[in-house]
């Protein structure tokens, strides 16, 4: 059978499917400028004796002060540094601009706050086809445990970490005949909200409050004028709806006034005891991260924000500033 022709855009697009991390690697050129550039090619060599390596398209504008350079780092990102990736992937001047950098063991340019960064000595460039690679031995490294930032199928994503063994939450085998099992997307996510939520109901219960209440307080917390409907437009697609009653207790508790034009807003007291409600919802969270890990929540936060806004009953935007009266 005749070889078929060879599509570089499909063979680019399959080679996307091979998820990696994102690098910025950066030299000094020989008048002093700083460069650097957006790589996702970086990879290792060799541990005894350390060797790292990373690939550059010949048509590349730094092609030369890389040719040149004795030393270059590698900076693998962190996931709060897509800006930085988007930054060294223009053409643009300037990149460094707004950037403390770290002292080095090098004149190459260490840019901090990475999950790991690797200050490299250039041993041998070799021809690759269109690009050039270079192969470098690592002087000195550091690591953060800050989640890394990934690049799959043309766009930037999120890792969360696969245990070697499935989780399970019952002890039990999942009946073939039960449909509604533990995988049940709507039980997870029930499961998950009411067990958080059972932790604030200590917080709740001392202070007589109902889950209505919270809301509210939460919802004032943040856009400080409402009505009474306003304010059932934020809350009611949580099954919960505030009533006149509702409205009575949380002034009667100092916790809410109402104003001339029966718009509602937090007393002091209610300002204080919604920070209250906050600092605990932070804490708990706090306690997740340490559990299951900073990298983990980030992806279930990214997870849980795409689930919310394709699902979206079209609730009013609760950060939206209000347009002055």
């Amino acid at each position: 059978m005749a070889p078929q022709e060879f599509d570089t855009i499909a063979f680019r697009n399959a080679l996307g499917s091979f998820t990696t991390g994102v690098t910025i690697i950066t030299a000094t050129a020989p008048d002093g400028t700083p460069v650097g550039l957006t790589a996702n090619s970086f990879n290792s060599v060799s541990l005894e004796p350390p060797m790292v390596l990373w690939s550059l398209a010949k048509t590349s504008l730094s092609l030369d002060a890389f040719n040149e350079a004795i030393h270059w780092n590698v900076h693998v990102l962190s996931q709060d540094q897509q800006d930085l990736s988007n930054t060294f992937a223009s053409r643009g001047e300037n990149k460094f601009q707004g950037i403390a950098l770290d002292k080095g063991i090098s004149d190459a340019p260490l840019i901090p706050n990475c999950s790991a960064r690797f200050q490299c000595k250039n041993i041998v460039t070799h021809d690759g086809g269109d690009h050039l690679i270079y192969i470098g031995e690592v002087l000195s490294f550091d690591q953060q445990t800050l989640p890394p930032l990934v690049f799959q199928q043309g766009q930037y994503a999120m890792t969360a970490r696969k245990p070697w063994e499935g989780v399970a939450l019952s002890s039990e085998p999942s009946s073939p005949q039960c449909s509604y099992n533990e995988d049940l997307l709507g039980y997870l996510l029930g499961r998950s909200h009411f067990q958080m939520l059972f932790r604030m109901r200590k917080v709740f219960d001392e202070q007589a409050h109902e889950d209505s209440h919270f809301f509210a307080l939460s919802v004032l917390n943040i856009q400080s004028r409402l009505t009474l409907e306003q304010l059932n437009d934020h809350i009611e697609y949580t099954g919960h709806s505030l009533a006149d009653s509702d409205i009575e207790f949380l002034i009667n508790q100092d916790l809410i006034e109402i104003l001339d034009d029966e718009h509602y807003q937090l007393t002091d007291h209610g300002r204080e005891t919604s920070l209250v409600h906050i600092a605990q919802a932070k804490a708990i969270e706090e306690e997740l991260i340490e559990k299951l890990g900073v990298g983990d929540v980030m992806a279930l936060k990214l997870l849980l924000k795409r689930l919310i806004t394709s699902t979206d009953p079209g609730l009013p935007d609760l950060w939206k500033t209000q347009e002055p009266k």
